[in-house]
């Protein structure tokens, strides 16, 4: 152990004639403690509130979509759909028809995007449809009446459940001798689906691609476009790049982050704002190392006087400071750590704070504590407690032994 440790040790833990200052230094450290700690836990809520928000978007919606310049371009290239899957980096394809219409029931009119898919392959491109929770995909094929799957909360504000039939009514409408008229064709509830989010249940409803090109009027290979899912979600933009590479003029690739740049740089903005904010608290311990420190430094000048009078030099008095500040932060840092991962994980696993289900996408508090922020939040606690000792550090070692002695 080097002097300048082992002095800045026993002036840390020493508790003889420096009650107070000893007092303060666990202030200090408690106050490290619980700003680390804090800004763990509340990292850990965002990341785990943004990562169930992706996922809510990823379930209902594809990875990517392939788009054209030219509609028709859909309907003249059979094999497409074949090549989209054939690049490297996509999964699963599978053709899509946009649209929004009118949906009826015996309770009232309703306004929803309406979705035509294909039932074989849309489980393994939208992972909603993987985890309806009445009926099933299959049902959209059945014979007779075509089957649609709506959300949870237009089913509950429409009165509807399973095979309760409803009309939907396009507004691109069908001529007749007496001018334009909208096209109404009767389908059956096959399916309720929840994804937690009020925008989809309230407003997304899918049927089968001929179901779909019926209610518009459109011919037997009109399509919006191509959904993907890609291997890597956080990789789809240079996925999407292969892909317009590939295809060529007239498509073109939309990502999710692409569609989403919006919401997303929200939330990363408002991670960035709870960082600052919770890393005050950590400010504050901070300051309380520097009181310590210089209150410290008055009770030893003596001690600092003899010290230089029997060999150390400045700079080894400054490194005593410095190490007794840096002591304090880490200790801090450590116990914020063991406060922040443990009540993380208590909350991870317990579930105990409930979230009310009709606001929040989730029932409870999602905690997703990642390294990276970990390491981000000690490495910022550290640096915020060695800058706080710089300037008593300083001011010790400008003590010059026969000024500090005489009035000894």
């Amino acid at each position: 152990m080097s002097f300048e440790l082992f002095v800045a040790l026993r002036y840390l833990f020493s508790r003889r004639k420096q009650t107070f200052i000893y007092i303060i230094s666990l202030m200090s450290i408690l106050g490290v403690a619980l700003g680390v700690g804090a800004l763990v836990l509340v990292l850990g809520v965002y990341n785990g509130l943004t990562a169930d928000m992706r996922d809510k978007i990823l379930g209902a919606n594809a990875h990517g979509i392939v788009m054209s310049h030219l509609p028709s371009a859909f309907e003249h290239d059979a094999t497409l759909t074949e090549r989209i899957a054939s690049v490297s980096g996509v999964v699963a394809a599978m053709p899509f028809i946009y649209t929004e219409v009118m949906l009826s029931a015996g309770n009232g009119v309703k306004g929803v995007v309406l979705r035509g898919v294909n039932p074989t392959e849309a489980p393994a491109v939208l992972s909603m449809l993987r985890q309806i929770k009445l009926g099933s995909v299959s049902g959209m094929q059945k014979e007779g009446v075509p089957g649609i799957i709506i959300g949870e909360e237009l089913a509950r504000r429409l009165g509807l459940g399973l095979a309760s039939r409803v009309n939907l009514l396009s507004p691109s409408g069908q001529k007749s001798s007496s001018g334009y008229s909208p096209r109404i064709r009767p389908f059956e509830v096959a399916g309720i689906f929840k994804t937690g989010m009020f925008e989809y249940d309230s407003s997304l409803a899918f049927v089968s691609l001929d179901a779909a090109r019926d209610v518009l009027g459109m011919s037997a290979g009109f399509l919006s476009g191509i959904e993907i899912t890609v291997a890597d979600v956080y990789e789809a933009d240079k996925t999407a790049a292969l892909l317009t590479e590939a295809l060529g003029p007239p498509f073109y690739v939309r990502t999710w982050m692409e569609m989403n740049a919006n919401l997303f740089a929200a939330l990363k903005l408002e991670k960035v704002g709870m960082f600052i904010l919770l890393a005050m608290v950590v400010l504050i311990g901070s300051f309380s190392i520097v009181t310590s420190l210089v209150m410290l430094v008055m009770e030893k000048t003596r001690d600092i006087a003899i010290m230089l009078s029997m060999g150390a030099t400045h700079g080894m008095i400054r490194r005593i400071f410095i190490y007794q500040g840096t002591i304090i932060g880490l200790v801090g840092t450590l116990l914020g750590y063991v406060f922040g991962l443990t009540l993380g994980e208590i909350l991870k696993r317990y579930q105990f704070i409930r979230l009310p289900d009709n606001v929040y996408t989730v029932d409870h508090l999602p905690i997703l504590i990642t390294m990276s922020d970990v390491c981000i939040v000690g490495a910022s606690a550290m640096l915020l407690c060695f800058l706080a000792t710089l300037y008593p550090a300083r001011q010790a070692a400008r003590l010059q032994p026969a000024e500090a002695l005489r009035y000894e």
